[in-house]
């Protein structure tokens, strides 16, 4: 499905709250005087005179070695051409978060008023000892050609212009495995370009370093075939132009082993595809229109092997698989420079990993267990947490194997475990929980649906095919919400149960709910009434199969918005007491906390039940077992009192029933989540080697203050509350809740009923 954005969510995304999409945070503590004078004058003065008298312990004393300048000039920004430095700058923002998100690289993004080469490359010369790395980006060609390479031939660090080479690794590593998948010698293809840009040339260099011939490639750009008798032709093609009598691209194509589109959409014919050799490859990579429709390529031919830059078909050609481990491994070993052996090394890394075993977590992302090495999986995908433990130390090795690395490697396992903490390999849960989610969407029900934030998230997850909504409310003020808001959501149910029109549902529903209830001091008119509530209208149709979740709570209060759902629905087979758990994203990682919102004063034998749903919830949103903690303000008896002897009895309780459960308690939070404490004080913890990731709380209380403090003052977002042991799915929202949270939690309740279906 095809995402579509509309403008103002655009413009609001980048303008609310602190504009833009970066800030600088500090590393060290900035509390006290004394922070103050050792972090400025005069303690800084210490570290200015250490790299005064030798410059490479600025690595040692500053960010540089972790800094990358993303450098535009905006002449050749996306698919909007030279808009300037100016408008730039959200798109340079934007790569910045990228970098930091993937390969947890700082940025700062710089926007140079600067079109001639040589002043650009002037400016950039000497930021030099700001940065460990320079990332160009949107400069249009052919300046960009002597931007790059003056650049990288006069400066210390690495530089990459990733319009050019980013595109080029990770389609070179998508061609080797098509080439084999096909069973056809690169040595011996047929290759046409079409495109003469900065990337075309890149990928057409590379495409040759990995043993394309010369004179087996055509290159074709808005004239037509590049020849050597064109007159007045730029240097920059010159590499590439032909003898051969070839004018058109209908004419090149003709029995052609691959095709290589970096230009304009629909530009290749269905005929054109037709006339190419046997088992064709077809790299359509323009954006957002490829150079021929996906579903008309495969139409087409049957045998064709296919990859573009969309993320809705196979085999996205994306650069973000390639760059941000590429400078991750060259700032690691501080490279002078990303060479050709760099570059190759990253081709070879990521199309090896094609090849292995895809893990459960990515599995479990796409919602696709088939996922392997074949015509739809020509390169990893941008969610596989490999990809920076496998690129990286691949790059480091070649840079250091070629000379151009100043800083030696020797433990790669320490290595892999340092990049792993980086990022936090498995920090991923909500993306892939999104991801999941969209394999299959389900129709939701949001009870609230004459609330703005409802709506606004019912369109987001009907564009990004995460849910079918189903919009409770009074349908007039819906619609008017609608078109006052210019939401697109022309193809969402709307049901009022208050309407006339709805009598015969209301009194079905009331009919049923009434068999549910009448032994429990209801009547059949109580029953009619309570159904034009949307509270029980919802989880009626959820019950009987009209829907597959329910949404509600944003307005009213948690116990108010779970009961009527408890009453119809009910209770999991076999669950006595259903719970609240929050999944909390950190800098540290993913956390479950349990219980939050549900059960104020558990016993230890109602502990152990929590326990129990919260280590199923774990494992359906990650592929590592949960470790858990069960929380006091004791470690291990160190102090009396009931809470201790709660939890130390749950968890004794626990590892009679589930014998294979890593659990221990009671223990305080600040050590459950610190393994080189438990390893120091408390070595015979069960969750002594890697820390708890699963937190259970003694009561209502605990668990309750510790999200919302959490997320208050920690900078840690949170997604939940996902409600534990129902029968079916069903999630109350807090009040308060964002469009985003209210996303999230529609994405956990699709994948909770994508799961009961498979039960």
């Amino acid at each position: 499905m095809k995402l579509k954005i509309n403008k103002q969510d655009a413009l609001d995304y980048h303008q609310q709250g602190q504009p833009g999409k970066i800030e600088v945070v500090p590393t060290k503590l900035m509390d006290s005087q004394l922070d103050l004078a050792l972090a400025y004058s005069p303690g800084v003065a210490e570290p200015c005179n250490e790299i005064a008298k030798n410059k490479e312990d600025v690595y040692k004393y500053t960010a540089k070695g972790n800094l990358v300048g993303v450098i535009s000039n905006g002449t050749a920004v996306l698919g909007l051409g030279n808009i300037g430095p100016e408008a730039s700058k959200p798109v340079m923002e934007g790569k910045g978060v990228l970098f930091k998100k993937f390969a947890g690289i700082d940025v700062f993004d710089i926007e140079l008023d600067a079109t001639d080469p040589d002043e650009f490359i002037k400016i950039v010369k000497a930021l030099e000892p700001t940065f460990g790395g320079i990332n160009l980006e949107d400069i249009k060609a052919p300046e960009s050609f002597k931007i790059e390479s003056a650049l990288k031939e006069q400066m210390n660090i690495p530089v990459m212009h990733d319009d050019q080479h980013g595109t080029a690794i990770i389609s070179s590593a998508a061609l080797l495995n098509a080439l084999e998948l096909v069973n056809k010698k690169i040595g011996k293809v047929k290759l046409v370009v079409n495109g003469a840009g900065a990337a075309a040339i890149s990928c057409t260099k590379l495409y040759k370093s990995l043993g394309v011939k010369a004179e087996n490639i055509l290159m074709c750009d808005s004239k037509g075939v590049i020849r050597q008798d064109r007159e007045n032709l730029d240097p920059s093609k010159q590499e590439f132009a032909t003898t051969r009598n070839v004018n058109t691209l209908t004419e090149a194509v003709k029995g052609a082993d691959v095709f290589i589109g970096l230009s304009v959409g629909n530009i290749l014919t269905d005929e054109n595809l037709k006339s190419m050799a046997k088992k064709p490859i077809v790299f359509a990579l323009a954006n957002p229109t490829p150079e021929i429709d996906y579903e008309l390529a495969m139409a087409t031919r049957k045998d064709v092997l296919m990859a573009t830059g969309r993320s809705d078909h196979p085999n996205q050609v994306n650069n973000v698989l390639g760059f941000p481990y590429i400078f991750r491994g060259a700032l690691d070993v501080r490279a002078t420079k990303i060479n050709e052996a760099m570059k190759l090394a990253a081709v070879k890394a990521i199309s090896d990993l094609t090849k292995e075993p895809v893990p459960e977590l990515v599995l479990k992302a796409y919602g696709d267990r088939t996922i392997s090495f074949s015509e739809n999986y020509l390169i990893p995908k941008p969610l596989d947490p490999r990809l920076i433990y496998t690129i990286s130390p691949a790059v480091a090795k070649a840079a250091m194997e070629s000379g151009v690395a100043k800083k030696e490697i020797t433990d790669w396992d320490a290595y892999e475990s340092e990049l792993k903490r980086r990022i936090g390999a498995d920090q991923k849960i909500i993306s892939n929980v999104i991801s999941r989610a969209k394999q299959k969407p389900k129709r939701v029900v949001f009870a609230e649906a004459d609330h703005y934030k409802i709506l606004k998230a019912a369109e987001i997850t009907c564009s990004e095919g995460i849910a079918v909504p189903i919009l409770l409310g009074p349908r007039t003020k819906i619609e008017k919400h609608i078109r006052d808001y210019q939401l697109d959501l022309a193809d969402a149910t709307i049901i009022d149960p208050m309407d006339s029109t709805e009598k015969e549902t209301i009194e079905r529903y009331a009919e049923i709910f009434f068999e549910q209830r009448k032994r429990k001091g209801l009547t059949i008119k109580e029953c009619q009434k309570l159904m034009q509530s949307r509270n029980y209208f919802g989880p009626m149709m959820v019950e009987l199969g009209e829907a597959d979740a329910f949404i509600s709570g944003l307005t009213k209060d948690y116990a108010r918005s779970v009961k009527p759902s408890l009453q119809i629905i009910g209770k999991a087979k076999g669950v006595n007491k259903v719970a609240g758990m929050f999944i909390i994203s950190s800098k540290k990682g993913d956390f479950f906390f349990a219980d939050t919102t549900i059960q104020l004063n558990p016993t230890a034998e109602e502990m152990v039940e929590i326990i129990d749903l919260t280590s199923q919830a774990v494992n359906m949103f990650t592929n590592k077992p949960p470790r858990v903690a069960v929380l006091s303000y004791s470690n291990f008896g160190s102090s009396s009192g009931e809470v201790p002897l709660k939890a130390q009895k749950a968890v004794k309780l626990a590892k009679e029933k589930f014998p294979d459960l890593v659990i221990d308690g009671d223990i305080q939070a600040n050590i459950a989540l610190s393994p080189s404490i438990q390893k120091e004080v408390y070595p015979f913890s069960e969750i002594a080697e890697e820390g708890a990731n699963t937190l259970i709380f003694p009561n209502l209380a605990a668990g309750n203050i510790a999200y919302k403090l959490l997320m208050e003052l920690g900078g840690a977002s949170a997604v939940g509350p996902v409600l534990l042991g129902m029968k079916k799915p069903v999630h109350i929202l807090q009040i308060g809740t964002s469009v985003s949270e209210i996303v999230n939690m529609t994405a956990v309740a699709v994948i909770h009923a994508q799961l009961i279906d498979k039960d």
